[in-house]
Order: C-alpha cells, then sequence, then structure tokens
C-alpha cells in the first residue's frame, strides 16, 4: 500500500468516525434521552458535526496521528489514540462546559462521548489496520530491506525474519563488514540471498535496490563495526534497526519497537514528538517576525554602521549545509573585510582575529551579527535553535575526520545551540570534536523545554557580551 493510499484511507475512517461519534452523541442526549432531561434541544446537528469533525481532525494531525505506522501494533496505536482523545475531550470540556450552569449534565455527557470517539475512530482504525496486516501478510506491501553485518549473525537474523511475514520486511541481499567474502558475486547465505556489494557502497546499494529499511546483524560487542555502520547510514533515506540480545534486554538498554513478533532498535528514530515539532516551528515563526519587524529601525542602523566602517555590502551570504545535506544561503550582518579569505581560503575564526571590522568585533560580542538569520528561519532553512550550520568544504572535511559527524544533518541547523552556549568558538578540529560531541548531545534529547534552556543561556552571552 503507498503512503498516499494508507493516509486516504485513515482519513476517511476517521472523518466517518467522527461524524458517527457526534451523531450518537447527539441522539443519545437529545433524541434517546440516555443522558438526562434536556432543555434546549438544537435543530441542526449538522453544522456541529462538520465542526467537531475538523476540531478532532486537526488535533490528530497535530498529534502525529497520521505519520507512517508501518507494522507497528494496533494495540500500542489503541493506546496512542486513547490518549489523545482524552487531551481532545478535556479541552473541549473547558472551552464548551466550563462556565455551563448544566455543567452536572454536562459531566455524564463528556463520558459517552469519549466512549463514542474512541469506539468509533478504534473500530475503523483497526479495520484498515487489519487490511494492511492481510496485505503484508501476503507479501504485498513488503519493505525492501538489506542485512549488514558479519554472516553468521545475517543468517540467523534472516531465519527470524522469515518467521514473522506479518512484520513486512523483504530482504534483497546481505552487506558484509568486516572481512572480504569469498568469490566475485560473494556466497548465498540462506536460500537465496546473496551478497549484493560492500558497506562502501551502501548509498548506491540503497538507490538500486529502493531499500527502505537496513537490519544491522552484528555482535553486540563489535562497536567499532556498528559505528562504521551508522556513519556510512546517516542521511540516507532507510530506517536503521538492529535486533538485541539478551544482555541488551535485561540490562534495560534496549527500548525496542517490537514489529510482531521480533523487538528491534531503531538507531535513529525521531529527534522529536510530532506535536513538539510543530509547536517548536511555530516558535520559530513567531520570535523570528518578531525580532525582524520589532528591531526594523536597529537593524537598519547597523547596516548603516557596517557600511560606514568598511567597504562592502551590510549583509553577507554565505553557502551552507542544512538538514538532509542540503544547500541554502544563510545570511549575516558581515563582521570581516571584504576579502577576508581572498588568500587563505575557507579558515575558522580566531580569537581577537585581524579580519575583523571594529563594528563586526562589537557585533561578535554581542551576537548580534546573526540577525539575518531569523529571515533563513521563516524561510525554513534553519531553526532558532540546532546544531550551526557549516560550509560544504568543511563538512566533507569534518565527515572524513570525525565520527558521526554527518549526524547533525538529521535536524535543521540553529542561530544558536547546546554546543555555542556550552563551549567556545571553533579554532581548531579538537574544538569541532567537542562541539560536535555537544551537538549529538542536543539531538538525542530534543526537547520543547531544552530549547528554552538554550535560548536563555543564548540571551544571557548577549547581554554579557561575551561571544566571539
Amino acid at each position: 500500500m503507498s503512503r498516499r493510499l494508507e493516509i486516504g484511507l485513515l482519513l476517511v475512517a476517521d472523518l466517518v468516525a467522527f461524524a458517527l461519534a457526534t451523531w450518537l452523541f447527539y441522539m443519545a442526549r437529545f433524541q434517546w434521552g440516555w443522558l438526562g432531561p434536556v432543555q434546549n434541544r438544537p435543530e441542526w446537528v449538522g453544522p456541529a458535526i462538520a465542526v467537531l469533525s475538523l476540531y478532532w481532525l486537526l488535533l490528530f494531525v497535530f498529534f502525529g496521528q497520521y505519520q507512517p505506522r508501518f507494522a507497528q501494533s494496533r494495540f500500542d496505536e489503541l493506546v496512542n489514540l486513547a490518549k489523545v482523545i482524552t487531551i481532545g475531550l478535556l479541552v473541549l470540556f473547558f472551552l464548551l462546559f466550563v462556565d455551563d450552569p448544566n455543567i452536572g449534565s454536562a459531566r455524564k455527557s463528556i463520558p459517552f462521548y469519549w466512549v463514542s470517539v474512541f469506539g468509533t475512530v478504534a473500530g475503523f482504525r483497526f479495520l484498515v489496520r487489519s487490511y494492511q496486516r492481510w496485505r503484508l501478510v501476503r507479501g504485498l506491501d513488503a519493505h525492501r530491506a538489506l542485512i549488514v553485518g558479519t554472516p553468521e549473525r545475517a543468517e540467523m537474523l534472516y531465519r527470524e525474519v522469515e518467521q514473522y511475514p506479518a512484520q513486512g520486511l523483504k530482504i534483497v541481499g546481505f552487506v558484509p563488514v568486516g572481512e572480504e567474502p569469498e568469490g566475485s558475486e560473494g556466497p548465498v547465505l540462506v536460500g537465496t540471498l546473496p551478497v549484493v556489494g560492500r558497506l562502501q557502497e551502501i548509498t548506491r546499494l540503497v538507490e538500486r535496490y529502493q531499500i527502505q529499511d537496513v537490519l544491522v546483524a552484528l555482535e553486540a560487542t563489535d562497536r567499532e563495526r556498528l559505528l562504521e555502520v551508522i556513519e556510512r547510514c546517516d542521511g540516507l533515506p532507510v530506517s536503521l534497526k538492529v535486533l538485541p540480545d539478551f544482555y541488551d534486554i535485561i540490562s534495560g538498554f534496549a527500548r525496542t519497537n517490537e514489529i510482531y513478533g521480533l523487538p528491534f532498535i531503531d538507531l535513529m528514530p525521531a529527534p522529536m514528538p510530532v506535536w513538539e515539532r510543530y509547536i517548536k516551528r511555530l516558535i520559530d515563526v513567531g520570535v523570528s517576525f518578531l525580532i525582524l519587524v520589532g528591531g526594523l529601525p536597529l537593524w537598519v542602523l547597523i547596516a548603516v554602521l557596517i557600511r560606514l566602517d568598511s567597504p562592502g555590502p551590510a549583509i553577507f551570504r554565505q553557502e551552507r549545509v542544512g538538514r538532509g545535506g542540503r544547500l541554502f544561503i544563510m545570511y549575516k550582518f558581515r563582521t570581516m573585510r571584504q576579502d577576508a579569505e581572498r588568500e587563505t581560503g575557507p579558515v575558522w575564526a580566531a580569537e581577537d582575529d585581524p579580519r575583523l571590522t571594529r563594528i563586526g568585533r562589537w557585533l561578535r560580542k554581542t551576537r548580534l551579527d546573526e540577525i539575518p538569520q531569523f529571515w533563513n528561519v521563516l524561510k525554513g532553512d534553519m531553526s532558532l535553535v540546532g546544531p550551526r550550520p557549516e560550509r560544504p568544504y568543511f563538512v566533507e572535511k569534518l565527515s572524513q575526520e570525525i565520527p558521526l559527524y554527518r549526524r547533525r544533518l538529521r535536524v535543521k541547523p540553529g542561530i544558536t545551540g547546546w554546543a555555542q552556549v556550552r563551549w567556545r568558538y571553533d579554532s581548531s578540529i579538537e574544538d569541532v570534536r567537542q562541539k560536535v560531541k555537544y551537538d549529538l548531545f542536543y539531538i538525542a534529547n530534543m526537547s520543547l523545554r531544552m530549547d528554552l534552556k538554550i535560548m536563555l543561556r543564548t540571551i544571557y552571552v548577549m547581554l554579557t557580551a561575551r561571544g566571539r
């Protein structure tokens, strides 16, 4: 089933469920008298059905109920639905009934409406997911997967995957890690499972075989090889999963995502819940708009001072690497002379850099040189908080020298970040190594709470002029 068809079926099923639930609630309260006597009976139920259906649809979108849930447990989805519907009903209760003189009747009505919405939505979704599982069992919509690892572990994993067709994985080949296999074509591991290439060719293999999942088959102690696999797969449009061993499970290390019997660990999960990502984007847009518009006279004054201080444009434009490796043009107030890298080529800024202009030195200390990047945030190239974007030259260079450097590209770059408020400016490769640690920590712990903490620290740096 295509992603478009899945979304279409879910939308139709949910809209029918929302309308049916509202109609049942109307009939139970105003026609059948199940919820007590009613003084005012509305004549038209149609508008209520339309408004409430739109409300539930927006709420489901906000809480990520239409995100991909390939081959996941139907029970887990029902639990998640119950949480979202409970939140939605609490919001409705406070909006509609908290000042209602008949609040006692409303309290009786809310549980019935909860049962109506949950029962209808769960029922229709159960039918859609059961149809999807029926197709998966017959191999109609299976994800194409590669096994990456050692032959022994790969053979064991392949046999286990074959025992659970409902998980929807079709293994198309094996990619060895470590020793070179014998023969040009590679040995057959189990049945018709061939060696399709080397780990160094993983990008080409993913594209050639249209791979959606990469399954890691390595020993738990083989950390160096696991790190190499993660580095090679970072940035690819695939899900990277590993089957935990017994010691991982009993130690509590493995928080698994069970797929019909196989408890895979997702090595590259989504950094933030869907609802937090929406709020983060709303904050990005709102704050950026307020700063750009509210401080417009000051920004114009700064631009004039830059032009008077040294020849050249007030706004500096430079190509940077964004999320997923996409290139974009980043804007800053110019703080250096116009020909700063004419003789040296791309280099990092140094402490007391002689290339800085007089106004530029002050802008660096107060971080006001970053103000034009709020336009990048409005455009969607950047976020308020995230790893700092780097130039393509340095991305290629540092990717070869620092493990997991490209993992920074999994999220939008930011105007400020955990590395910026915890470490100094890049002046050496060791500085970059330290900042990558902070960036990876941020990506693994992304939350609105952490973003707020970073923004408050950034404001402190600006007010005390401790920037560089």
